[in-house]
């Protein structure tokens, strides 16, 4: 099953974004020459939690993905971008999500929303009173 299977359950999808997300972990976390335990210290947690979250264990919980890129200053869109993407039955590319650095990509979708609220701000204002309707 991959990310952009068509008939993959929600299970198999968390299951394959949390292998996903402990890949990237376990990448940043040696790049950045932090042991297991002391990353494990900084979470709060051991290291054989650790090493669950890094083996993509399906039982881990995503705020523990989400604490431990985290403490090592990564954002999490390798989290949420697949489940946007599962909601709306959209392919996701493997490839985008194992860039642990999606930084431009969140940038850009952040400044979306904000247009798109902008531009509902300015429906919503524009529209004209209705007569018989109070303010609450």
């Amino acid at each position: 099953m991959t990310l952009q299977s068509p008939q993959a359950t929600d299970v198999e999808i968390f299951a394959l974004i949390k292998e996903l997300s402990g890949k990237l972990i376990e990448r940043r976390r040696r790049r950045e020459h932090v042991s297991q335990q002391s990353l494990a210290k900084r979470v709060g947690r051991s290291e054989r939690w650790l090493r669950e979250i890094e083996g993509g264990v399906a039982t881990s919980k995503f705020e523990d993905h989400v604490r431990c890129a985290h403490a090592l200053r990564m954002t999490t869109p390798h989290l949420f971008i697949p489940l946007m993407a599962m909601e709306h039955k959209m392919a996701v590319p493997r490839e985008l999500l194992m860039q642990d650095d999606l930084w431009d990509l969140e940038r850009e979708m952040l400044e979306a929303v904000a247009r798109h609220q902008a531009s509902a701000l300015v429906r919503l204002s524009s529209r004209p009173a209705q007569p018989g309707k109070r303010d609450r």
